[in-house]
Parts: C-alpha cells; structure tokens; sequence
C-alpha cells in the first residue's frame, strides 16, 4: 500500500498492491460500499492516467484504504475490548526481551491496553543482566538445576539488577500517549498523566536452603504472594510491578526465580491470563507456529520429553500421576487421548491455596506456589522452549484459564494476540471446549431431556428418538461431571460447502455461563475442518441471539435444495446464514462424521 501514498504515477506493482487492498476487504467482511468506495477511486485514476492528468487521486485511494482499515480494526476488536476490560493479566518478560530494543514498544503496548481497561501485573527476568553484571566484576555465575546459587556477589548484582529495571520500566510507562492527536479532543487537564506503578514487598519468600548437598545460599523459594496489596493497587488503577526479589521473615532479601514469581502470582490472584513475553515462537517438528494446546495435550507433551529434560522430569514429579491419570489419561501405550473423549467426565482440578500449595485431594498438601525454570538448559535452549511450555501446564493445572506464549519480538504482540481472532503467539488453554465431544448412544436420554422443552414450547421441532438416534452422528454435547448440560447439531451438505446448525439446547441451570457460545464456536471451527464455508439455520424464536453472532438473515433460496424440501413452510421459520471465515487458530476438532 505504500506504493501509493503520496504519488500520482500509478505503477504496476501499485495497482496489485491495491487490488490486493480490495481482496483484503472482502475477506475481512467490510460493508460493500466501503470496497465500491475505493473501486470508484481506482476506475477515476485511471481514467487520469489515460487523459495524461496528474491529481491526488492515488493518495485519495490510499487515505480510504488506510480509513477503512482503521475502521475494520475497531469493529473486529470490540467483543475483545469487552472481554478483557477489568481482567488481571499477569505478564512475565523475559530478560532477553528487558535487553532488548523491543521492550520500549511492548510497554508502549502495555500502557495503551491499561487504559483501555485491563489491570497488569509486571515480572521482569533479570537472569541476562545479572550474569553480565557478575562478569563485569570479574564473578562467574553459578547455576545448579533450574536455580542460581546466589552467593552474596550474585545477591548484590540481583539487588542492583533488580532496581535498574524497575526504574527503567517505570520510566519507559511515565510518558503517557503521545500529545499530537489529542490536544483537540477534550480536557486539557489528562494529558500530562502518566501511568501509575506500584511496586513493594509483595513477595514472601523462604531459603531454598541446602539441597542433595548444595547450599543455594541466598536464593530463595515464593512463601506467598500479597494478594490483598496487589489487589489494592490494581484497584487505584497502577501497574504492579512484582521483582523476584523476596523477603524472609527474618529480614533477609532472597534471590527467586523470576518463573517461580510470575506462576505463582497468577494462581494467588486468580489472574484470567498468565502471559510469556519470550524471545522466539513455540515451533513444532515442522517448524509451524503450535498456536493451541488444550491443557491436556501440553501435560502429554512435556512427559514424553520427561527422561531428556530436567524441567519436564520436575514438572512430572509436581504433577503425580495420580493426578495425571484423573486428567484422563489411559492405557500404557502413551497414545494422547482425543480432547473430544470421555476425559472431562473425569477432569481433576487440584487447589491452589496461596502460601500454602496445591491440595492433591489426599488431605496432604505439596508446598508448591510457582514453577521455576531457568539454569543451563534454559540457557542453552538445548530443549527450545519446553520450559515455558511445562510452567503453561503446571499453571493451568491450579486454575489459570490461559497462558500466552508470546515471541517478544513481534512488533505488537500483545495487541495482535489478544484483539484478532487467531492471535500470533501460542495459547495453552484447560477450559476451551472443556467437555465437548461427539455424542454417543448412551447420551440418548440426556439429550432428549435437553431438547424436550423447547420442543413443547415449539423454538425446536420435535424428534422421535428413532430420529435422534438416526441423526446422532451429528451432535455435539457438553458434559460436566457426568451429566450432559449441552447439545447442538451440524447437519454438512458437503456438495454445497455448507451445513445446518440445528438443535443449539443449554440444561437451565448452565445458562449464562457462555455454554452455547462454545457449542456455536465448537461447530464453526468443526465445519471449517470440513471444508465448508458456510453456515445456515431456521429459527422462528431465536433470532436474535444468532444475529449478534454474526448471522444474518437471508431468503429461502440460501438454502441446499435436499433441505429445502424437507421444510414444513406452516412453521414459518425465517432462515439466517453466516460465511465461515478461515480458521487459522490451529485447534484440532475431530472431524470424523458417519
């Protein structure tokens, strides 16, 4: 597009560039008028070039593509900039990404989203400039497992480390926005306000003391986090930042492991996302980008690398496998379980209590507030970034509903992660489609005790259970704890790449809690997988609900001629279709049907 800014000569790599603008709209759904808009522009420029004119016309063209854009942006953001307004996030930064030149934008970044809503809390790594800081004064750094031995040269570079990055961060969050655009709009008086940031001793901390015969020194293990104090501040509207920097009760400042803070904080806040700030993508043996991992699939994937790495073997020693088996998992041949099985019916979900551990639900409590990663093999990287991946699982496990894995160095990470619908980075995740799964024979009954209600009051038509069982193949439930509190059906005409949504039903007692939602979400990304690009349903009740999920409403002719004949017109259904976007989050749906 910057071919044509500002340039009346119309080359040919331009006009790709803007015919390449205009399939861009159309796939991100803008209004017809906005692509006729530029159409109209383009048609004028040449109708320029040909009468051998020179105006501002291409400029004019690249102002609308910009505006139109700009407009697209807003509109595709708005259910995140709802979703996440008074959220906590606990973001970890990693000390390759403090070293870095790309810190100044992603605090940038950091302080935009503040003041659209969420509340943050900040763990900066200071690994990198403690090991240079120690090399500088002619010490050497000493690491034994994933811990540093902070001997008291290693404890006065952490100290000093530790308050050059806080006064650099909040430095970096003092400006504010940038005064040029806003000196029209509104009160004078905010446009000198700075972003607020807290800090202090939030963080309980004990020796780590002597281990298999190492003395650890000053290194310290996370007692307990001051969540009552962080809350405080996040309430005042500040950004907390938390230093792995703990205190003893004894007076003492002990060195912790900044993974051990940042895991522990977000489980002790009950923080909605906990969020990596890394220095490279989560890759798989292809190299692509793994953008998604259920719960279960990341604990499967860090055991099997458990005899090859330490990280993994203490990530499987904190989760036993006795909690490992009441995740689901089954047999001995290693196989990983399809996220669409019976697994949630069993899904184990162990206590974090702050300051005193996880309760394994044998009355014995594990001592465990965070997971620590760090030493020479997060160093070395000689296992990627199975590491950030183990503590994602360990976090998950007690609680924490989503962790980003985000490469830092992607200008704008954090807004492209968390405001467009497939993200950039790697979400691991333990309540996405949490008990989804195809139906089976058994779920007879409890799908029929779903529908029947809103067959009497006629919103569904009426199945026999000879038809139901007929049509099984199609369904989609929710269980929870054994029972089924959601149903929905996708019936694929695959000759037209389409599919009906049928039979969306939620147990009373689950509504307003998202569950239909998921159903809805659950079939797009099903039918995606199936090749279809569209969706199509006939409601007489709930229209509205579907309209404000991006259906609209559309005449009969939409609809597969197989289907149409089949529709009893005395019901007067009014039909609604959705074009399917294509699906980029790389979250795996069984896609097998009858």
């Amino acid at each position: 597009m910057a071919a044509l800014c500002g340039n009346s000569i119309w080359t040919p790599q331009a006009r790709n560039c803007f015919q390449r603008g205009i399939t861009s709209f159309n796939s991100l759904k803008f209004l017809p008028f906005q692509v006729n808009r530029c159409k109209r522009l383009w048609s004028r420029s040449l109708k320029c070039r040909v009468l051998g004119e020179t105006d501002d016309v291409g400029f004019e063209v690249s102002s609308a593509i910009k505006d139109d854009l700009f407009v697209g942006f807003f509109r595709e953001a708005w259910p995140y900039f709802l979703a996440h307004r008074g959220s906590t996030f606990v973001v970890l930064i990693s000390a390759e990404i403090v070293d870095s030149p790309h810190l100044d934008h992603l605090l940038m970044d950091i302080s935009l989203l503040h003041g659209l809503g969420i509340k943050f809390v900040l763990v900066p790594g200071t690994h990198v400039q403690i090991d240079r800081l120690l090399t500088e004064r002619g010490s050497e750094a000493k690491y034994v497992g994933r811990y540093r031995i902070t001997d008291p040269d290693s404890l006065e570079a952490a100290m000093d480390t530790s308050g050059r990055i806080r006064l650099m961060i909040e430095a970096k969050l003092s400006p504010g926005p940038s005064l040029t655009g806003v000196r029209r709009h509104g009160d004078n008086s905010r446009w000198h306000d700075s972003v607020g940031v807290a800090s202090g001793n939030f963080l309980s901390a004990k020796k780590r003391g002597v281990v298999e015969g190492i003395d650890y020194a000053s290194t310290g293990e996370v007692k307990k986090v001051d969540v009552s104090r962080i809350r405080e501040r996040l309430d005042q509207d500040s950004i907390v930042l938390l230093s792995n920097l703990g205190y003893s009760s004894s007076g003492e400042v002990l060195n912790c492991n900044t993974y051990e803070v940042a895991t522990a904080c977000a489980l002790a806040l009950g923080a909605e996302k906990l969020i990596c700030i890394i220095d490279g993508p989560i890759l798989d043996e292809s190299s692509r980008l793994i953008r998604f991992l259920t719960l279960q699939d990341a604990d499967m994937l860090v055991r099997r690398r458990a005899e090859q790495s330490e990280t993994a073997a203490n990530y499987v020693k904190a989760v036993s496998q006795e909690d490992f088996n009441r995740l689901g998992y089954h047999g001995s041949n290693g196989s990983l379980p399809s996220q669409n099985g019976d697994v949630y019916s069993q899904r184990y979900n162990p206590t974090f209590q702050n300051g005193i551990g996880f309760d394994n639900g044998n009355g014995l409590w594990s001592s465990e507030q965070g997971f620590a990663i760090g030493g020479q093999e997060k160093l070395s990287r000689s296992n990627g970034y199975l590491s950030e991946l183990a503590a994602a699982a360990f976090v998950c496990r007690g609680g924490v509903q989503r962790v980003h894995l985000l490469d830092g160095t992607i200008g704008g990470v954090l807004l492209k992660e968390l405001f467009q619908r497939d993200g950039v980075g790697t979400m691991v995740a333990s309540d996405l489609y949490e008990g989804a799964r195809m139906a089976r024979v058994s779920d007879v009954p409890g799908i029929k005790q779903l529908l029947q209600p809103l067959e009497e009051s006629g919103t569904l038509i009426r199945r026999t259970e000879e038809e139901l069982v007929k049509a099984l193949h199609s369904f989609i439930i929710v269980e929870r704890e054994g029972h089924i509190i959601a149903c929905a059906a996708l019936f694929p005409y695959f000759e037209e790449k389409c599919g009906e949504v049928a039979a969306i039903a939620v147990s009373p007692d689950c509504r307003g809690q998202g569950q239909g939602d998921k159903l809805l979400d659950y079939i797009e990304k099903k039918a995606s997988s199936l090749g279809l690009q569209m969706l199509f349903l006939l409601t007489t009740r709930t229209a509205d609900w579907f309209v404000r999920r991006g259906f609209s409403e559309c005449s009969i002719d939409h609809i597969p001629e197989e289907r149409r004949k089949k529709i009893n017109l005395a019901r007067r259904s009014k039909y609604y279709m959705k074009k399917l976007l294509p699906d980029k989050s790389g979250i795996r749906i069984d896609c097998t049907f009858a």
